[in-house]
Parts: C-alpha cells; structure tokens; sequence
C-alpha cells in the first residue's frame, strides 16, 4: 500500500467512508439530517477504540478532553431538541448552576464514566433524531433564553456547526494521545 500523502487520509475505522454520502441536492430536510449524522459519526470516530484515554486533558489549564465533548454535546442535544424545541423540563445531564462547566470538568476517568457518558449521548442523539424527523416541517420552533425564538432549521445548523467545531478539537485531542490524525 502507497504511503498516504495527506494527513486527512490516515485515519479511518468503520463508517469513515461512507459519512458523507447522504444527498447534496434535493429536499433541505434529509440534507440536514445527514450532514448532521455524519458529524456525530466523526466524533464516534474520533473516540473509537479508547476508555480512559478518552479523559486526557488537552493541555493545561484547559479541561478540554474527548470524554468532555461527548459530554457536553450530550448536554447540547439535550438543551436544543428536549428543553427548546420540545418544550421538556429536562436540565442538563453533565453542568448546572454551580457547575456550568461540569460538562469537561467532570469529565475524568473512572469506573463507568465513559460508559455513562456514551449512553448520555446516544440517549440524546436519538431522541433528536425521532423529533428531526416527526416534525411537520423545519419550522417547528421553540423558545431559548440565549436567543429567543429558534426554529428546528436552526438549531439543526447550529448543531452541525456545534459539532464540526468540536470535532476540530477532536482531531488535536486524538493526535495527542495516540498520534491518530485525519477526518
């Protein structure tokens, strides 16, 4: 086998390739969804095959680590498709009040930690999913404090920026503990 020649093409694992084969043309709902999904799966990506690595902080001070990521996108998922859009009284899992950043400070190794915080996130990720896709359409909408009225079409975007961002520190993060780098 050639040796790759760019750093994007040296980290794969099951369903890296097929992540962005959802449509780019046609109806603005499945487009969304998709690139939505393929996103989530980059951050399953970039967290295969690690237990308590999976707390290695990035660099001090910061409490950024991958098992914060998950945690904190399991706790945004929370907030925009449950407490926003469907109106739940259903307060973050990982931060609160006295703890705003408990999503990433909390995030240290431990028996069940990574466990709690993959079924937090796969828990969430489905119940967004079944909302995405029960909606009427994309401008089903819900009140945030942060910025008011929002419709499902753009917490959908937001998401997909949410994630893109941190999967972006993902990639730093992976590199560090075991020297895996691409998308």
């Amino acid at each position: 086998m050639a040796r790759p020649t760019r750093r994007v093409e040296l980290f794969g694992g099951a369903g890296s390739d097929s992540r962005f084969e959802g449509p780019a043309t046609g109806d603005e709902r499945p487009m969304l969804l998709s690139v939505l999904a393929a996103q989530r799966t980059t951050l399953e990506l970039k967290c295969a095959g690690l237990d308590d690595e999976l707390s290695r902080r990035a660099v001090e001070p910061s409490t950024l680590s991958l098992l914060g990521l998950v945690r904190h996108l399991a706790d945004m998922e929370r907030l925009w498709f449950r407490r926003v859009l469907a109106g739940q009284d259903a307060g973050p899992r990982f931060s609160s009040a006295a703890a705003p950043d408990g999503d990433f400070d909390g995030a240290a190794p431990g028996p069940g930690a990574v466990e709690e915080a993959w079924e937090a996130w796969r828990s969430e990720v489905e119940f967004a999913d079944r909302f995405a896709a029960g909606a009427p359409d994309l401008d089903v909408e819900g009140e945030d404090s942060w910025r008011g009225k929002v419709s499902l079409r753009w917490v959908l975007i937001h998401m997909i920026e949410e994630y893109a961002r941190h999967n972006g520190h993902a990639d730093l993060l992976r590199e560090r503990i075991d020297g895996a780098v691409g998308m």
